[in-house]
């Protein structure tokens, strides 16, 4: 699919790179599970599973855009006392912003929890992931039985489960007038949608199933990529970045 998209070819391929990265790692930390039970707690299963989590930073470091290989490359050398204590900073919430690396390292970890119904121990907040407190980086909308419309679905950016959300609310800060929820589509891309909040200025993007069954929300976000440069030109940032990152204007 890459080949066939100039702009977003780059950015899918990274994804398949680093979804494969993140595979290995999960199964290497099954295979930790399978020792000795995970507890669910980072602070309990971090030194357990640091040699693993390498895995996805080298891959970040080779092969990821410029700026965030050029982060990797510096987290590479980094000593495992300062490594371990920027992902418990992230973990707890207590980061101060977006950590791209953070999430992408600890992504395969809180989907072998999920795997295992173990939730994990983590600040729970509105708008995020119920089961693991992980942001929102994609939504999509599907026919929903013996609903007026279709129902919107958040995807969450670090165990890769969805939860239901309702379609007029900001999953940043709950904002529910209508009037400050606008949303923008591009007629390049039908099926996707800047889902924006007037009042804290963040979006998600929102990709539409009723439009084109076929469209895989992951790839999707990807291929339309445009529309979240225009997104950040007009002052809106995202709720979480994508598979991509942090898209800059």
């Amino acid at each position: 699919m890459a080949g066939g998209s100039a702009t977003a070819a780059d950015p899918l391929r990274f994804a398949a790179g680093l979804y494969r990265a993140q595979g290995r790692v999960a199964t290497a930390i099954e295979a930790v599970h399978a020792r000795q039970p995970l507890h669910g707690r980072l602070e309990d299963d971090l030194d357990r599973l640091g040699q693993s989590l390498g895995e996805v930073l080298r891959f970040a470091a080779n092969d990821g855009p410029p700026g965030l290989a050029a982060l990797a490359r510096d987290r590479t050398g980094e000593e495992w006392p300062a490594a371990k204590a920027r992902l418990q900073t992230w973990w707890r919430g207590e980061a101060g912003g977006e950590d791209y690396l953070c999430r992408a390292l600890l992504r395969p970890y809180v989907e072998v929890l999920s795997r295992l119904g173990l939730a994990p121990e983590r600040p729970r907040r509105p708008g995020h992931c119920p089961f693991c407190g992980g942001a929102p980086w994609i939504a999509s909308r599907r026919s929903d039985p013996g609903a007026d419309g279709a129902g919107r679905r958040l995807g969450c950016a670090l165990c890769g489960g969805e939860w239901p959300l309702g379609r007029i609310l900001c999953p940043a800060c709950d904002e529910g007038d209508p009037a400050k929820l606008p949303s923008f589509q591009s007629p390049s891309y039908p099926a996707a949608r800047i889902e924006a909040c007037e009042t804290c200025r963040r979006y998600v993007k929102s990709i539409d199933l009723t439009v084109d069954g076929r469209a895989i929300p992951e790839v999707d976000d990807l291929v339309s990529l445009s529309m979240d440069l225009w997104a950040g030109r007009e002052g809106f940032t995202r709720v979480e970045p994508g598979l991509a990152g942090e898209v800059t204007v």
